[in-house]
């Protein structure tokens, strides 16, 4: 019995759980509040709803609680229980070699696949999945009860009198602040992470050996040298933003001061798809298109300067992946972060700016140069600024287009390593985190979290210092 109850979906039922428990305490509420108004009772403070708001609350919460707890300590109990009754032979397996044996009994579990297997394993597997069923029972118990109590006391304090509007509002006051907070929690607790894992590497490599050496093989645990990463990452940011800032600040300055009602519905939503496109289509894009029309463009340029001797060897790298392909590509998935932003920024400029220039005889494009723009550059800096941090942080694109090699290389034709593209080959494979290897990656996130809050931080700085207030 409880190895089938250990195969219950308890995800899926737990959200069923407290959606009944909410939708039938709100019914409750409400009617018992509707009650006093047909029994002759005195106005209501509260509206019938903002009672059943009050009892389908006092209901959820302990729900909610109970679903927590299972969810993030289920598998913690569940997994604990059953080393504690494994045989003595168990004994023998490490800590990572155990992991890895509870792993395959969960997931044998989940699957109901273990038929097959040896008569030990089968038997763990089971013992497994009662433990489970015991806890889904445990868990579905608790929740019936936390709520059928919060229902029944939360009901008995309704009265004609009662503030349950008051009580309400302060519930999903609290509601807000602890979304705020756990995002707040969430952007600590990876910051805390970062820290104390390159805390851990600086200990091996010296920070300033790390952020000004010149020669980068950490797969090898040789060398960590970042220079040529950061080299790389700026070099392909500063490309993409070449493309993006043109394109994003010219479609912008179009949309909102030259572009009709009907060209402005059918524009702006087409390139804001562009927002919408993954990356990994990117990557693919910029990877089987861009980065070959690179290379071809390049051998074309070696070619023409040596025929007209201008030249006697290729000047340019032309290499199948490049720094050039990955930062065009870039761009283009940078312009609708540019163009919205500033589209926006530009549409807040107050029309009585343009009238008064309209008035003194200026044309439509001296407006726009002389008048708008200025007035609107304060938030175009910001949007700017914004954009280059989302290209710093791009991942699949410089991964797919840009090249592995840790080099300092100002021809933009080869191909160039960044930041997130080190990240992804450093985290990726069976090595410990204690290893300088795992741990200096961490220390690449940090410096460019680091980098990353630094444009935000300027960007704000500037639209508060700049920006213009108009009446």
């Amino acid at each position: 019995m409880l190895q089938q109850l250990g195969h219950l979906p308890m995800g899926w039922l737990l959200i069923a759980l407290i959606a009944v428990f909410a939708s039938g305490a709100f019914f409750l509420g409400r009617v018992r509040a509707e009650h006093f108004l047909l029994s002759g009772a005195v106005e209501l403070h509260s509206r019938p709803n903002y009672h059943g708001y009050f009892v389908a609350m006092w209901a959820v919460i302990p729900a909610v609680v109970v679903a927590l707890a299972y969810s993030i300590g289920a598998e913690g109990i569940s997994r604990s229980q059953l080393t504690s009754e494994l045989p003595a032979a168990f004994d023998l397996l490490s800590p990572a070699e155990l992991t890895v044996y509870l792993d395959s009994v969960s997931q044998a579990a989940a699957s109901k696949d273990y038929a097959g297997t040896d008569r030990v394993f089968s038997a763990v597997t089971n013992r497994y999945l009662e433990i489970r069923g015991g806890l889904n029972i445990g868990a579905l118990a608790l929740m019936i009860l936390g709520a059928g109590l919060g229902l029944l006391l939360s009901r008995r304090r309704l009265a004609a009198a009662f503030r349950a509007r008051t009580l309400v509002e302060r519930g999903m006051e609290g509601v807000l602040f602890l979304c705020a907070a756990v995002a707040i929690a969430t952007t600590v607790g990876i910051i805390t992470s970062l820290l104390y894992e390159s805390l851990q590497f600086f200990r091996a490599i010296p920070l300033w050996d790390f952020l000004f050496g010149t020669r980068w093989n950490a797969q090898t645990e040789a060398e960590f040298g970042a220079l040529p990463l950061f080299f790389g990452t700026f070099m392909i940011a500063l490309i993409a933003m070449f493309v993006a800032a043109p394109i994003g600040l010219f479609s912008a300055i179009y949309l909102s001061e030259y572009a009709g009602p009907r060209a402005r519905a059918w524009i702006k939503p087409v390139l804001e798809i562009l927002a919408g496109i993954p990356t990994v289509v990117y990557g693919f894009f910029a990877l089987l298109v861009v980065a070959p029309a690179v290379r071809s463009a390049a051998i074309w340029v070696n070619e023409t300067l040596i025929n007209l001797g201008l030249a006697s060897e290729p000047l340019l790298a032309a290499q199948p992946t490049s720094a050039l392909a990955a930062g065009l590509v870039m761009g283009i998935m940078v312009i609708p972060f540019v163009s919205s932003l500033s589209d926006d920024v530009i549409n807040a400029v107050p029309q009585t700016l343009r009238d008064g220039a309209y008035a003194l005889g200026a044309t439509k494009s001296e407006t726009v140069r002389q008048v708008v723009v200025p007035a609107a550059l304060p938030g175009i800096i910001a949007a700017l600024l914004l954009a280059v941090s989302r290209a710093i942080g791009e991942t699949m694109i410089v991964v797919m287009a840009a090249g592995k090699s840790a080099r300092i290389s100002m021809d933009p034709t080869s191909d160039l390593t960044t930041i997130t593209v080190q990240i992804v080959s450093l985290m990726t494979g069976e090595t410990g985190f204690d290893d300088p290897k795992t741990l200096s990656a961490f220390a690449l996130g940090l410096v460019l979290f680091a980098v990353t809050l630094l444009f935000n931080v300027i960007a704000l700085r500037v639209v508060q210092k700049y920006r213009e207030k108009y009446d």
